[in-house]
C-alpha cells in the first residue's frame, strides 16, 4: 500500500458506453501490487465474469500508494471518460498508514460517494482495516468510517478487503501488507457475493 508507481495509463483505454462498465478505484491492493500479471483479484474478477457469462468491461484505474485525496481528484475525469454502471470504491489504506485525519478520509470518502452517485453509477465501498500497532483507538475509528458511510448511504459493502487473508502469513507478502498470488483468490472471495447481485444493473449476460 505504500509503494509509489502507476500501473499504466488508464486513460489509453477508449471510452466505454455507460452499459457494462466497472470502475475500480483503488490503491495497491487493488492494483495487483507485489503479484504477477493476470494473479491480481481484479484480474481474477476479470476471468470470472467471463466464466460466468456475463458481459461486463472491467476498468482498473488503482494506483499503488494512492491516498482518498488523490482519488477524489482524479475521480471525475474517470467518471466522464469511462461512465462506468458501478464504482468499486478501495481506498483509505494508504491514509490510515500515514495517520490521515479521519475527518479528511470520512470528507474524501464522502465526496467520491457522492459525485459517483450524482453521474449514475452505484457504489460499492471496499472497507479496510489497520493492522493492530496503530492502537485500538484509532484502528477502530478507522474501519467504522466505512461502516458508517455504508450504513447511512446504503451502499453496497464488504467491510475489510483482505478478510481471512491478512492473518494468514503464508498468503500475504514479506511486507505484511499485500497479499500474495496464492491470498489474492480469497480477496476475490471477499468482493464476489456482495458484487454479483449488483451485476444485472451493469452487465449483460450472454
Amino acid at each position: 500500500m505504500a509503494a509509489w508507481g502507476i500501473a499504466g495509463n488508464v486513460f489509453a483505454t477508449p471510452s466505454h458506453s455507460a452499459s457494462g462498465t466497472i470502475l475500480i478505484l483503488g490503491d495497491s491492493l487493488s492494483a495487483g501490487y507485489g503479484v504477477a500479471e493476470g494473479r491480481s483479484w481484479v484480474a481474477l474478477l476479470r476471468r470470472k465474469l467471463v466464466r460466468s457469462h456475463w458481459q461486463c468491461h472491467v476498468v482498473n484505474a488503482s494506483i499503488s500508494g494512492e491516498t482518498s485525496s488523490g482519488g477524489r481528484v482524479r475521480l471525475p475525469a474517470l467518471l466522464r471518460h469511462f461512465h462506468p454502471k458501478i464504482l468499486m470504491l478501495e481506498l483509505g489504506a494508504n491514509d490510515g498508514l500515514r495517520g490521515t485525519s479521519l475527518r479528511i478520509l470520512r470528507t474524501n470518502l464522502t465526496a467520491m460517494i457522492r459525485r459517483a452517485e450524482g453521474s449514475g453509477a452505484t457504489v460499492f465501498l471496499i472497507g479496510i482495516e489497520l493492522p493492530p500497532n496503530y492502537g485500538p483507538f484509532y484502528t477502530k475509528r478507522f474501519s467504522g468510517i466505512y461502516q458508517h458511510l455504508a450504513r447511512a448511504m446504503h451502499l453496497a459493502f464488504v467491510p475489510f478487503l483482505l478478510a481471512h487473508v491478512a492473518t494468514h502469513r503464508k498468503l500475504m507478502q514479506p511486507d505484511g501488507l499485500h497479499p500474495n498470488a496464492q491470498g489474492e483468490p480469497r480477496v476475490l472471495a471477499n468482493v464476489w457475493p456482495n458484487l454479483k447481485p449488483l451485476l444485472p444493473r451493469a452487465c449483460l449476460r450472454s
